[in-house]
């Protein structure tokens, strides 16, 4: 057997675009196809805008107009401009840019002068030009080799930057930019920055009262009492209680949204419930609290610590220069401003104390049957092996992958079969439905540990006590494309936006996508999601086109499924808009009959075999 030699020669140095071209994942985290909001082309055009909002932070610019059309993203702002003779270094030399000088960027959302590098390395065209009083400089590249580079010229245009690009497709499989997305992106630019106007695709995104209006805009339904809005030096929250179960945050650090959380959600979380507990005077529990609580908040950072580039979590621990502990500088900033708050408002503290006392009450209600439930949804899951896992939750990797992995939610054995056959084991995991699940509509979470299958999904995801020890970050419906399937996917997500909103709420819930038709000759297979795929592949194919309709996906062998829950994925997002709240959808789509619903399902009929928007309103009005 030949010995591994390791000498000089497996030794090699990396340049700049071909380390993020061979580990994208370091500067962007993951890839997709921008199914979901953390998908890497969002982290593109996030690295950008970034640079913008910078610009306006230092007083330089109060526009931004982006245009993202067919894969093409354009970026103008009216700050500064680049320096000229540097414009081709900062998108293309690692370590290189204006945020270094702590001075010009004090409280900067980007720190390490990589964010534009990684856009031009992942981006099959990328330009960028500059603007400074009357002269112009221009670049351009593809996959970060310099393609174009234009000499100084004069212009009458503003200062500014201009970037654009082009994702590249080999990098960014069959990517494409979800609007929902990209606007709510927009959206916390403006709320974390007031008098910043963005004009994205002709949509225009202001915000005069900054958390305040986020918390407005996003809110399910009316609050319990009017949104506390508290301001001081480089910090800023805004909550409320709403009537959902769970607790939803916002935060954000320097402008940053921190999907993840970090330090300073952290220490809000902390610092809210021992305020309101001392205010009081009662030795209230911290998770009666902050039951159903809607809340946001900012701050400011010197020279932040994230966990990772794309920075979604923080980790600094202390305010600099001040050198006191985040929990410290938020927990003193509420406790002088909400104290003061809840004595000038006692008709707010009042709603509040009673929110906290039903909450309470419910808690312990709920506490005989909890522990049973447990014990119950452990010897189900053992015995009738209801949770096929995934490896992840195996091994020591189980924090560091589980934006990994998946949860397949299946209906019947022949379907979770197919998929369990065929899954990526290490971080793809099955769990089969018995049946059609309750109508849970108007029902209080006690049905949640009283009945059996919706006590098995609360355990298989570990959400009982909140999101945070979530076990997987996409849950899958994966139901048949029939009547039954539609139906069991609707009360799936019912149970969902009932109990659980906040799975919604942060993008985690999604519809796997599967293929009705398949065409095939000898030579070659399509697998066709709509009537209009099928027409086209019988046209390619030609006359000896044998097709094959799948009317449930235990008809799909596990050899072919590999095809679906791999690489080549499709998954249509749930996502909330603020157009109606939870209740309205749930009542509309899951209470009694009604004269209006009966009319809509008669005007959306669809000949078999025929997917069409409507067959997914639940999802996309919810």
């Amino acid at each position: 057997m030949a010995e591994n030699q390791y000498t000089e020669d497996n030794i090699r140095s990396l340049d700049w675009k071909e380390h993020i071209r061979l580990r994208p994942g370091m500067y962007i985290g993951k890839l997709g196809d921008g199914s979901a909001a953390d998908d890497g082309i969002y982290i593109l055009v996030k690295e950008v805008v970034d640079n913008c909002i910078d610009e306006f932070v230092m007083g330089n610019g109060t526009k931004v107009d982006i245009k993202i059309k067919d894969g093409k993203v354009t970026i103008r702002d009216y700050g500064r401009g680049i320096p000229l003779g540097k414009v081709e270094d900062v998108v293309s030399k690692i370590n290189t840019g204006g945020k270094y000088d702590s001075k010009a960027f004090k409280k900067s959302v980007g720190l390490n002068g990589v964010g534009s590098k990684a856009v031009n390395a992942l981006s099959s065209y990328f330009m960028v030009y500059s603007v400074r009083d009357g002269q112009k400089k221009q670049v351009a590249f593809c996959r970060g080799e310099l393609t174009e580079d234009l000499p100084i010229s004069k212009t009458d245009e503003r200062n500014g930057t201009y970037v654009e690009f082009i994702p590249d497709e080999d990098v960014f499989k069959k990517f494409a930019f979800k609007t929902v997305y990209l606007a709510k992106m927009m959206w916390n630019y403006c709320y974390l920055n007031r008098g910043l106007t963005i004009m994205m695709n002709g949509e225009r995104f202001i915000s005069k009262n900054g958390l305040k209006d986020l918390l407005e805009n996003n809110m399910d339904g009316d609050p319990l009492y009017p949104i506390i809005h508290l301001e001081g030096e480089d910090i800023e929250v805004a909550f409320t209680h709403g009537k959902t179960y769970g607790e939803d945050y916002a935060s954000f650090v320097n402008g940053q949204h921190t999907t993840q959380g970090g330090t300073h959600q952290s220490a809000f979380r902390e610092s809210v419930a021992k305020v309101i507990k001392d205010f009081y005077g009662k030795n209230y529990e911290a998770s009666d609290i902050r039951q159903s609580i809607v809340a946001a908040v900012a701050v400011k950072v010197m020279e932040p610590i994230f966990e990772s580039q794309t920075k979604t979590k923080l980790g600094s621990l202390e305010i600099e220069p001040e050198g006191k502990s985040m929990r410290a500088f938020i927990n003193d900033f509420l406790k002088e401003k909400l104290d003061n708050y809840l004595h000038k408002n006692p008709d707010v503290a009042d709603i509040l104390e009673k929110k906290i006392k039903q909450s309470e009450k419910e808690r312990k209600e709920l506490s005989g049957i909890r522990k049973i439930a447990r014990d119950r949804a452990k010897k189900a899951n053992l015995h009738n092996k209801k949770l096929r896992d995934c490896r992840v939750h195996l091994t020591d990797l189980k924090h560091a992958r589980r934006e990994e992995t998946t949860l397949f939610i299946t209906e019947g054995d022949s379907a979770s079969g197919s998929i369990t056959k065929s899954r990526d084991v290490n971080t793809q995991a099955v769990f089969s439905l018995r049946g059609k699940p309750l109508n849970c509509y108007g029902l209080t979470k006690k049905i949640v540990y009283e009945n059996e299958e919706f006590n098995l999904i609360q355990a298989a995801l570990n959400i009982e006590d909140g999101m945070d020890d979530l076990r997987y970050n996409k849950i899958v419906v994966a139901t048949d494309a029939d009547v039954d399937g539609m139906h069991i996917r609707m009360l799936l997500l019912a149970f969902f936006l009932q109990f659980f909103p906040d799975l919604i709420k942060r993008n985690h819930v999604y519809i796997l996508q599967t293929p009705l038709f398949r065409v095939r000759n000898k030579k070659k297979t399509f697998y066709c999601y709509s009537e209009q795929e099928r027409l086209d592949a019988i046209a390619e194919i030609g006359k000896n086109a044998e097709i094959t309709r799948f009317k449930g996906l235990g008809e799909i062998s596990p050899d072919e499924f590999k095809n679906f829950i791999g690489e080549n994925i499709r998954l249509e997002p749930v996502f909330l808009t603020k157009e109606a709240s939870i209740e309205t959808i749930l009542s509309y789509y899951m209470g009694k009959n009604t004269p209006e619903r009966q009319q809509f399902i008669i005007s959306n009929l669809r000949k078999e075999g025929e997917i069409g928007e409507e067959d997914n309103e639940l999802e996309k009005a919810s």
